[in-house]
């Protein structure tokens, strides 16, 4: 049986932790960005935890990471 293939998209936007979930980067970061609080744009540059649904389906494309 042939090796799976890493989807390469997936590869470059998810990573996984020590533990096995899976971080993510958070979006509306890239422009306008004026009517958007200190706050909140503070709280978008931090990762975030895949949810379980969701994790399931990334780790089918990342099979290796």
């Amino acid at each position: 049986m042939p090796k799976m293939k890493t989807h390469r998209g997936a590869a470059k936007r998810f990573k996984k932790t020590g533990k096995g979930k899976i971080k993510r980067w958070s979006n509306y970061t890239s422009h306008i960005l004026g009517k958007k609080s200190s706050k909140r744009k503070r709280q978008l540059r931090k990762e975030k935890i895949m949810d379980n649904s969701d994790q399931k389906r990334i780790e089918k494309l990342l099979p290796y990471k």
